[in-house]
């Protein structure tokens, strides 16, 4: 179980140990490299492959994949950030995320909002909305994750499968944050956070028209945002900025997010290295 990130510990997503945790629980079997990168395993085409999500390479990395005798196979990088990379083949560009800082005092992060975004936060106040935060049950049947994979099928996007979500909350369910609005009676929108180290990542949501009508997403991102603020975290990954939704993009930096480049998609492979 790893029921606490460490807040002293800058750690994506996809390098911290209750994912590890999680793809096992799945009968997934990541590597981990002798400097304590993860390293995933998959069938692309027939072809078993490696991929390093989220991290940047050791300058050593040729030497660490020798020692568990995994220097021929492929290895996808995808590094978190600009820096450093070993030769290796441009698969697909760098893009952008969008990444919320979380310093300074309540105020202070109010201030950085934008006007039109702040004036939707009192909006939504003003409407009688409430919210709550919880652990997300793990339950791959849960109506928070049957209605994501409805969306994403509805939507044409991919993301984690519901088995895995769900196994993230068995695994580490005080990194689950679950923020849900309810308008009387009614649930009008939810948006699921896992946290990790230091930071924290948007993972899933999901508005109705009514909750788009009262502003209930920028209440739970305001919500989400003091929450992990007052737990000492650092930062909050929005996620990607895509070019086909402008509108999900200045959601997004309206909050004060900073536009950060990724590293962009590369292909390590040396099939005649030495056993």
């Amino acid at each position: 179980m790893f029921d606490h990130a460490d807040p002293n510990a800058p750690r994506p997503l996809m390098q911290d140990p209750a994912f590890v945790a999680a793809l096992r629980l799945c009968g997934q079997h990541p590597l981990r490299l002798p400097g304590g990168l993860i390293l995933l395993q998959r069938r692309i085409f027939g072809l078993r492959m490696l991929m390093l999500p989220r991290a940047a390479p050791p300058p050593d990395l040729a030497r660490q994949l020798a020692a568990l005798g995994l220097q021929r196979r492929p290895l996808i990088l995808s590094p978190e950030g600009t820096g450093w990379l070993p030769p290796s083949l441009p698969l697909a560009r760098p893009k952008a995320r969008a990444i919320l800082p979380l310093h300074g005092r309540a105020n202070t992060r109010r201030a950085r909002l934008h006007p039109k975004w702040r004036n939707q936060l009192a909006a939504a106040r003003s409407r009688g909305l409430v919210h709550t935060v919880a652990p997300l049950p793990a339950d791959p049947d849960h109506p928070v994750l049957r209605l994501e994979e409805r969306q994403a099928s509805a939507r044409g996007y991919a993301n984690w499968p519901a088995p895995l979500t769900a196994a993230f909350a068995a695994t580490a369910p005080a990194q689950t944050h679950l923020f849900r609005a309810r308008l009387g009676d009614r649930f009008v929108a939810h948006m699921l956070f896992l946290s990790h180290g230091s930071g924290a990542t948007y993972h899933i949501g999901h508005i109705t028209d009514c909750g788009k009508a009262v502003c209930a997403h920028n209440l739970l991102l305001w919500e989400a945002s003091r929450h992990f603020a007052e737990r000492g975290m650092q930062s909050l990954d929005l996620g990607l900025l895509h070019p086909a939704t402008p509108d999900l993009n200045r959601f997004k930096l309206r909050t004060g997010a900073e536009e950060v480049p990724t590293g962009g998609t590369h292909l390590y492979w040396h099939p005649f290295a030495a056993p």
